[in-house]
């Protein structure tokens, strides 16, 4: 019997053993979900519609502003003029509708807070509190949409300012504003997890049709006298 006894504790410890290794098997084959998993990419819209959208904006105004000027005038100094006047008018322009925007959005976001405040009971300052840093900032969002106009209306400035020759200056802008367009469409599909190649095209097209009705209205214009 002792040496039955003692044939059934190793049996039974390596049964304990096997389970525990299965245990740990089975949690190690869970998968744990990452910081990337959880992450969610719709939180990205807000400031990367108003930073894709500004860049782009300032980029193809400013570009088919120079395009426009030059289909009739071969000064370089009538066309960094318009260019300027074009950045500082179009960044004061996207800064105010941008502030005006979310600070309607704010006082909406508000009101309903007020309101679901009303309904529950014993919500404290703390709550409040942290209600209220969830709100979006009006003028951080005016700022960086003059911001990321003006980057992307300096790019045909810099791309014309140093080229003499009238037809090679509208060649360089147009080069240079359709190279930036296309980064800029692949930057924001990167960062949005969308196709790159479908997010540059549709971005490039559309800074192609304004620069070339722009250049085409304008030069009709000025040939024809009306």
């Amino acid at each position: 019997m002792a040496a039955l006894g003692t044939c059934e504790r190793p049996s039974l410890s390596n049964l304990e053993m096997s389970i525990h290794v299965t245990n740990d098997a089975q949690k190690n084959q869970i998968q744990v979900p990452t910081a990337e998993d959880e992450f969610d990419y719709s939180q990205r819209a807000q400031w990367l519609r108003a930073a894709v959208l500004g860049a782009n904006d300032g980029l193809v105004s400013v570009a088919s502003l120079m395009m426009g000027v030059g289909a009739v005038k071969d000064d370089i100094k009538a066309m960094l003029v318009a260019g300027f006047a074009g950045l500082v008018a179009g960044a004061c322009s996207m800064a105010i509708g941008e502030f005006i925007s979310v600070y309607t959005q704010r006082d909406i976001e508000v009101a309903q807070m007020k309101r679901e405040r009303g309904k529950r009971e014993g919500s404290g300052d703390y709550e409040e509190e942290t209600e209220r840093k969830k709100l979006p900032n009006p003028g951080q969002a005016a700022i960086a949409s003059a911001l990321a106009f003006s980057i992307g209306a300096v790019v045909p400035l810099l791309a014309a300012a140093f080229i003499r020759q009238p037809k090679v200056r509208l060649a360089v802008v147009a080069a240079v504003a359709s190279l930036a367009l296309a980064v800029f469409g692949a930057t924001g599909a990167v960062i949005g997890r969308t196709p790159v190649a479908r997010s540059s095209f549709r971005v490039l097209t559309g800074g192609w049709m304004a620069m070339a009705i722009t250049f085409g209205l304008t030069k009709l214009v000025g040939t024809t006298g009306l």
